[in-house]
């Protein structure tokens, strides 16, 4: 598992989590897939799945600090996980990451690849993820980015459309190809999966798409699906199905991470509501004027996010009623076990000779992939149906 972000709150989580686990001193609870069986045999032994102790982590961050540093920084482990993954956190430094501060103004550091232009940059990424495969006599490697929100390019762009168009782009050191596509373009000229767990354009141009099918590469993304909009595809079927029409929702969200702070730069909060609120006219299939989506960073509150949603509908006889949620969540509690499952899944996927996008796994995305630009499965309930048939041996988009 080579993740770019490895010194974020997300991935230092997950690093600690699956350290937890190898010791014994940590559970399963919030590993989705954790204990799953298929015909009563457990889901690793039947589908050849990883388990979580055969994952190894490495990657890049702006921010060379070991992870032990890092994850006392975020202060999301207590002190007790903390001493537990301690020496093993020590021991994980990141690699010098490709960043452009263009992309993402609010989140710089100095732990930079000595690559000025894109080609450049996709040579130094090609070589870690050969290094971190041979060093650790690696059976299979997937790429996970867990990085800062970018601010999107143009899609529209020239370099992004072709695979032909990409590599001039990256020969001319094209700016419309942005860091997120260096490292998707790197993972899949080295056979490796990509999973973009963020909101950034990555793998999702036509350009990559196209490289992604050809080379029999899998990938997956965009933004994973974590809090409040993992709950409003849950809820908005339910309207749904009680035809309850939602008038408004107005979410909005505080978060002092490195990921709020991130999203303090108006590009990149672009990047992220264009991918929230994208889900709720899907499912309900009608456009609801009054939605509202804001996420502010609040710095005292850290990784312990809150997002509230105050829901108004209309019912029988044209009654109004109102439904309020208040989620009080730790945002990389939710995120890390998914990024988990994600590189167990992509893994699997390419045992199984499945390359191009997964669209199987938009149960994990606020704005799943899909291959022809078609309006993707939003519902929850739907889309885990669809992964659990996958996981089980029935062919994807069944």
């Amino acid at each position: 598992m080579a993740v770019v972000g490895l010194g974020g709150a997300v991935a230092t989580t997950a690093v600690a989590g699956l350290e937890l686990l190898r010791n014994g001193t940590g559970d399963t609870t919030g590993l989705p897939l954790a204990g799953l069986e298929v015909e009563g045999r457990p889901l690793e032994e039947v589908t050849g799945m990883a388990g979580y102790a055969d994952l190894v982590v490495g990657g890049w961050d702006l921010d060379g600090t070991d992870l032990r540093k890092a994850a006392e920084l975020h202060g999301v482990l207590d002190p007790h996980q903390l001493e537990q993954a301690g020496p093993h956190l020590s021991s994980v430094t990141p690699w010098p990451a490709a960043g452009d501060a263009d992309f993402c103004r609010n989140v710089t550091g100095g732990n930079v690849v000595l690559a000025e232009t894109r080609r450049a940059q996709v040579d130094a990424v090609r070589a870690d993820l050969r290094r971190f495969r041979e060093e650790h006599d690696l059976d299979g490697l997937v790429l996970v980015n867990l990085a800062s929100t970018e601010r999107w390019p143009d899609p529209e762009a020239p370099a992004l459309q072709t695979v032909e168009a990409f590599e001039a782009g990256l020969d001319a050191d094209d700016r419309a190809i942005t860091p997120a596509m260096v490292y998707a373009y790197a993972a899949i000229a080295e056979g490796v999966g990509y999973v973009n767990f963020t909101p950034s354009l990555a793998a999702d141009v036509p350009a990559l798409v196209a490289l992604a099918g050809s080379r029999g590469v899998p990938v997956a993304g965009k933004d994973g699906k974590t809090g409040q909009t993992m709950l409003k595809t849950v809820l908005a079927p339910a309207f749904r199905s009680r035809s309850l029409t939602v008038e408004g929702w107005y979410s909005t969200n505080i978060l002092g991470n490195r990921d709020g702070q991130a999203l303090d730069d108006p590009d990149s909060l672009a990047s992220k509501l264009n991918t929230k609120g994208s889900v709720l006219d899907s499912i309900l299939g009608y456009p609801v004027e009054d939605h509202v989506v804001r996420i502010d960073y609040y710095r005292p509150r850290g990784d312990q996010k809150e997002a509230w949603d105050a829901i108004d509908l209309v019912g029988f006889l044209g009654q109004r009623m109102q439904v309020k949620v208040d989620f009080q969540c730790r945002d990389s509690i939710l995120a890390a076990p998914l990024a988990i499952e994600l590189a167990r899944l992509t893994d699997l996927a390419q045992q199984r000779g499945e390359g191009g996008v997964q669209t199987q796994f938009g149960w994990f995305f606020k704005a799943p992939m899909s291959p022809d630009g078609s309006t993707p499965e939003h519902a929850l309930h739907r889309q885990e149906r669809v992964l659990l048939d996958w996981v089980a041996g029935a062919p994807a988009g069944r």
